[in-house]
């Protein structure tokens, strides 16, 4: 048989009457009981699965390709996959121990005696103990400096503010050899959480690894080269601060010539290298060459760093401010319990701290005692391709070399492509033809999945049925993967019955895999161009499927090869399948419980729908070409829409309720509560209107649509907080400038709020200046944490500023946001701005400015309206709970 895939029509043999032979118009059959169509062997009566590829002898060759390949790729890197074993052992026993007395005080938010004197204290005694140990010995000297830093800057995070700290806590701890060193290792991990978290996952158990590390690294028995600076810093998440004063202003700082940050999104599990560099191959090459169990992969860089997630790291401090390459690695698995009351020490498995220290401790020595980080500037430029085979090693490779062999793998499938075009039954570009409408109908096939799901998904919202799959994932799976899939079958079966009848089966199931194979060579192609790293995905999943064709080609000849073809094709697909579902797994492992903190205004539904059928057309690209080679698709169909029936009937009743209280597998819905008092002022500084209330923010899609049973007052359709384009940041206490990812929020008239420490807030100066501008100064004395909210009025214009370069940054729509926070003992907050007023006029009006405060701690957090609110609200709720104000002046 010609081996080509022309679509040839058959035309059956003649009877004697000028009829097509037997019953239908059947092919007419020898005598072994198959059907002989242009030399080709059809079984009669079987599923023609059996018809395609495969034979035992390549089995072998499979197997040893598939090595070769990986072996070179790996010494491509010009590195050896070596596990590190270090002399002095990680001791997770202890380390836990740090966990769980960092935990017990808890949570610790910045200017907090917890954070600021507790852990700090706890901290410091732990280190004094390692110093002691550390002067006794012939090779190491340990210092200990407790900083406190003043400071500003600006960022591009949640649309863009400024950040102003004062009197913030870095504890760092210097381990070099006794002669000292010139350069150094940094490690990161900051103490502090946010209110109402004990924060065991973000970030205690990082610093409780960091501490027996720094135990680890100071008694080991030889000396180390460089030297390696341990960061506990007290003040990440007020947006990334501590560390920020650290890299600009210590002089320890200007020292580092690499970091390693230990971070988290989730709550035990792997920890995940998911950030490194910029370029600076060689902390890749150190991280493979040393970690003992490897988990790492570029795709989560590029999607960490594309900004879809709404969330940042101490990465972005050290590489913006301190133009220093690093590591970012993190806990990811359990997200539904980040930065809430469930993130305690206990959920912590000893094994995942093991694992981590192990890690660390083998990647800091190695890199501690290798010439490469007193030289770095050498190995800095590149990227570098990444991925772990299963956690049991790490591929790495240039991305130079990446590209070459992009480059490679697609003119491979183009010329085999070509050389099928070109073959003698082809000639006149048939086999073009065929290719591009296949192509067509495998496109068009994705389309009609992907608006079929999203029209599921759009119902399911309008019956108000949004994040069922919140607590029931796989039902998402049975839900959406259902719908795409039995759409792709759907349009296949009837290109397969409408437009391809009378083609045979084996050459339409050829042609299908092409199709597959020139899909993801476009999708390489388009990748490697844009300079993505991730490209290696689809060239993992172009090269092994073209292999195992090009050796199966002529297995489809062989009689009754029906599982020789099954497990020699699942064998060629298995590894890039294995890796691209552990990508898949990573992907809903993070966004699955983001969506639950990601606002009122993405719907959710399309979002996973959306991921869902992605995955769906991923994993089946090589396996639609299953329905040319069946005979009847009806039971597969039917099949999945059985399990779409059910499931969507289960969805639309309401019996897949979106969360849970469950303490074993808590999936709690987030919602913030503040009892706040809003004073807005005239020109005069007189009272224009004051009112009082409990303002409520739900932080995901649903709103208070499952809370109203338990609060009815939220029912009222009076209570729905309006926003007020003319006030700064709609008039109400925004802690972060998210006001753009929660727009639907409730205001429940309340007491007024009288805390112990109320703001004071005054215009030091006002003065205009040579060039024509208004200076104004100002001085706020107040609680912890304040956001400051200015907004220029009719054409007036906001020219400089004592923030930051001094140049106002990121107006957000006319208004600037600036974050405030302090540690203990801080003076007050003086601070000025310049305004042009608009032309001529009079200066009076030309801008708003807002100051509220909030209460994250201490006897001010709390009032009797909110705790009657909290012991209303059901198990399955988180509520994140404090009292503010609001103060608004005119100028």
């Amino acid at each position: 048989m010609e081996s080509d895939t022309t679509l040839r029509r058959i035309k059956p043999p003649l009877g004697a009457h000028g009829h097509a032979a037997g019953s239908g118009g059947r092919h007419a059959e020898d005598n072994n009981g198959w059907n002989d169509t242009d030399g080709v062997s059809e079984p009669k009566g079987k599923p023609d699965v059996s018809l395609y590829l495969l034979r035992e002898g390549p089995a072998t060759c499979l197997v040893c390709v598939f090595v070769l390949l990986l072996w070179g790729l790996v010494h491509l890197s010009l590195q050896q996959l070596v596990v590190g074993k270090p002399s002095e052992e990680f001791n997770a026993g202890r380390a836990r121990q740090h966990l769980e007395r960092i935990t017990s005080v808890g949570p610790r938010p910045a200017g907090s005696h917890e954070n600021e004197v507790l852990t700090v204290n706890y901290l410091l005694e732990r280190i004094e103990e390692v110093r002691a140990a550390t002067a006794r010995g012939p090779h190491h000297r340990l210092s200990v400096d407790v900083q406190r830093p003043t400071g500003s800057f600006s960022i591009d995070f949640l649309g863009g503010f400024t950040s102003f700290y004062d009197r913030v806590t870095n504890i760092a701890v210097r381990l070099e050899p006794k002669g000292g060193a010139q350069h150094l290792m940094l490690a990161n991990c900051h103490f502090d959480t946010v209110a109402n978290s004990p924060g065991a996952s973000d970030d205690a158990v990082s610093c409780a690894v960091m501490l027996e590390v720094l135990h680890s690294l100071a008694n080991q028995s030889s000396p180390l080269r460089h030297g390696v600076i341990f960061l506990f810093n007290g003040a990440e998440e007020n947006v990334l601060q501590a560390s920020h004063g650290f890299i600009t202003q210590h002089p320890w700082a200007k020292h580092v010539r690499a970091f390693i940050n230990l971070e988290a999104a989730g709550v035990g599990g792997k920890e995940v290298v998911f950030q490194t560099g910029p370029e600076n191959p060689w902390l890749v090459q150190a991280y493979v060459h040393a970690a003992k169990h490897p988990f790492a992969s570029v795709v989560g860089q590029e999607v960490f760093q594309s900004g879809i997630i709404p969330s940042d790291t101490d990465f972005r401090i050290y590489r913006d401010f301190g133009n220093i390459p690093g590591i970012d690695l993190a806990f990811i698995e359990n997200g539904f319990i980040y930065h809430t009351k469930y993130d305690t020490a206990d959920r912590i498995l000893t094994g995942s701290i093991q694992r981590a220290g192990d890690n660390i401790l083998a990647v800091l020595k190695h890199l501690l005692t290798s010439e490469t980080l007193a030289d770095s500037s050498e190995y800095r430029h590149g990227n570098m391709v990444f991925f772990d085979v299963l956690g049991v090693a790490v591929v790495a490779y240039p991305a130079r070399v990446g590209t070459i062999l992009n480059y490679v793998v697609a003119a491979t499938t183009f010329v085999y492509l070509a050389r099928k075009a070109s073959r003698p039954g082809n000639r006149g570009g048939r086999y073009v033809r065929d290719l591009a409408c296949a192509t067509g109908v495998a496109l068009l096939g994705w389309l009609a999945a992907l608006l079929a799901v999203l029209i599921v998904a759009v119902l399911v919202t309008l019956l108000g049925r949004s994040m069922f799959w919140y607590t029931h994932f796989y039902a998402s799976v049975c839900l959406y993967g259902s719908a795409a899939a039995g759409k792709m079958v759907l349009v296949h079966t009837l290109a397969k019955n409408l437009y391809y009848r009378g083609v045979r089966m084996v050459e339409l199931g050829e042609l299908y895999l092409d199709v597959g194979l020139l899909l993801w060579c476009c999708s390489l192609l388009w990748m490697t161009q844009r300079g993505l790293c991730s490209a290696y995905v689809p060239m993992l999943m172009v090269a092994f499927p073209l292999l195992a064709k090009l050796l199966l080609a002529n297995e489809f000849r062989n009689r009754g090869a029906s599982l020789k073809y099954c497990v020699l094709y699942l064998a060629g697909l298995a590894l890039p399948y294995l890796h691209i579902m552990f990508l898949i797994w990573v992907v809903f492992e993070i966004f699955t419980p983001i969506m639950g903190r990601s606002g009122t205004e993405i719907p959710p539904e399309v979002v996973l729908a959306a991921l869902v059928t992605m995955a769906t057309v991923f994993l089946s690209s090589f396996f639609l070409h299953l329905v040319y080679l069946v005979r009847s698709t009806k039971w597969i169909l039917a099949g999945l829409g059985s399990v779409f029936t059910v499931t969507f009937l289960l969805v639309s009743c309401g019996l897949l309720f979106p969360y849970s209280g469950n303490p074993d597998s808590p999936r709690p819905k987030r919602v913030f509560l503040q009892h706040t008092t809003r004073t807005f002022r005239d020109l005069r500084g007189h009272v224009e209107w004051r009112d009082s209330g409990v303002w409520i923010n739900s932080f995901d899609y649903t709103g208070m649509q499952h809370l109203t049973p338990h609060v009815p007052r939220i029912d009222d359709d009076g209570v729905r907080a309006r926003c007020r384009d003319d006030l700064p940041f709609c008039g109400f206490p925004w802690f972060l400038p998210v006001k753009f990812l929660s727009k639907r929020n409730w205001y429940l008239p309340a007491p007024e709020v009288s805390p112990s420490s109320p703001v004071d807030f005054r215009l030091v100066s006002r003065e205009r200046t040579a060039w024509g501008t208004v200076k104004m100064t100002f001085s706020a004395k107040g609680p912890s944490h304040m956001s400051l909210y200015l907004m220029p009025q009719r054409g007036a214009r906001l020219t400089a500023w004592s923030f930051g370069d001094g140049v106002p940054d990121y107006d957000q729509r006319g208004e600037y946001f600036v974050f405030y926070s302090h540690g203990l003992d801080a003076p007050a907050w003086t601070f000025w701005f310049e305004v042009q007023p608009p032309g001529e006029s009079d200066p009076e009006g030309m801008i708003l400015v807002a100051i509220s405060t909030h209460y994250f701690f201490g006897e001010d957090q709390k009032t009797p309206e909110l705790e009657e609110i909290l012991g209303r609200l059901p198990s399955w709720a988180f509520p994140s709970s404090w009292v503010s104000t609001y103060d608004m002046y005119r100028y």
